[in-house]
């Protein structure tokens, strides 16, 4: 089976106009943060010690700025500039992902119908996330084709509803707000027509910059007019938990600076923090790791995978479910900071 894979992929060019072409680079860069070795760094990104220090120093000759710097008793450090390439490069795959992802599904659909007329397509529609990415690769793993569009909760029941998809991901908070949440979702999904897959158990909170400077303590800070916050969109079940936190505190969301921002992944707003172009953001622990973020919890919530209960059976979803339950993917979940695997298949009722 033929596999689509689309990348963002960008350039910097000097007063002549010539690109520097940015992968090797960065991976040296992103290496080189984790290790402030660089001979370290170039032996994990597979080239000599040499060329690592040729791409360091040709950077620095053509745009006059040092990318590392030597600290006594500490290593190799990046430079300012360093950083702030790697999070560019961040910030551009967690906002063109799911777009990017979603052409490349289609693409490989069209392809797949040329190749084989009739192949079966497992049809997803999911939030942009990290358990929803592991189990997209343990199905592409079984040979499982996939067409996948990435949609907030409301869309994706909606389109699973009306026949769009065989699969719909969507999540409700565990406690006091599962009930109203739930509500948002009951006009597209009936107990008795649909059947739940368990996914994950994950955890929602706060992200904010390492060492928390501006001292947020809870969700009661965001209205404060010194903090900038940056949201989800419209339709996401992120955005809508929070606002349902908000009202149970009796907050306006019109008082928090920022809270009209939209975007679509939590990679993405952990971006915006992570960049200083936002103080603080809601979303799962696992985007505030990688950007290390520091996180404050919030509440934990459980992911649904909707679909036909009368499909149940049917060779595509028993091959899900299988998927769901294996001990691979549930590893994979576990892995994740904030995510539980361990219910990972199970069918449960959250109406």
């Amino acid at each position: 089976m033929l596999k689509v894979d689309i990348r963002p992929d960008w350039f910097l060019r000097d007063a002549h106009g010539t690109p520097i072409p940015l992968p090797a680079l960065l991976a040296l860069l992103g290496a080189l943060s984790r290790t402030g070795s660089i001979a370290t760094a170039a032996t994990e990104c597979g080239m000599s010690y040499r060329h690592a220090w040729g791409l360091l120093r040709q950077f620095g000759d053509r745009f006059g700025a040092q990318l590392v710097h030597k600290v006594r008793g500490r290593g190799t450090q990046l430079s300012p500039l360093a950083d702030k390439l790697i999070w560019a490069d961040r910030r551009i795959s967690a906002r063109l992902s799911p777009l990017l992802d979603s052409l490349a599904s289609e693409l490989q659909q069209e392809l797949a119908r040329v190749l084989a007329a009739d192949a079966q397509v497992l049809r997803l529609s999911a939030s942009h996330g990290f358990a929803v990415a592991a189990l997209v690769a343990q199905l592409n793993g079984q040979g499982i084709a996939l067409d996948i569009k990435y949609r907030g909760s409301t869309e994706a029941v909606a389109a699973l509803a009306h026949g769009e998809c065989d699969l719909a991901g969507f999540h409700l908070p565990l406690g006091q707000f599962e009930a109203a949440a739930a509500a948002a979702h009951r006009q597209w999904l009936d107990p008795l027509r649909h059947a739940f897959l368990h996914l994950a158990v994950r955890q929602q909170g706060l992200f904010v910059a390492r060492g928390n400077p501006k001292r947020v303590r809870g969700i009661d800070d965001l209205v404060r007019p010194d903090l900038r916050f940056v949201n989800r969109q419209r339709g996401s079940g992120t955005r809508m938990l929070l606002e349902l936190l908000l009202a149970e505190r009796g907050l306006d969301p019109a008082s928090i600076a920022g809270f009209d921002s939209a975007e679509f992944t939590h990679a993405a707003v952990a971006a915006y923090v992570a960049s200083g172009m936002a103080d603080v953001s809601f979303g799962v622990e696992t985007a505030a790791r990688r950007f290390d973020l520091d996180f404050i919890p919030v509440c934990r919530e459980r992911y649904f995978l909707a679909c036909e209960r009368g499909a149940l059976n049917t060779p595509l979803l028993a091959a899900v479910r299988k998927a769901l339950a294996s001990s691979a993917l549930r590893a994979a979940l576990d892995a994740l900071p904030g995510y539980d695997g361990s219910a990972s298949g199970t069918l449960e009722a959250p109406f």
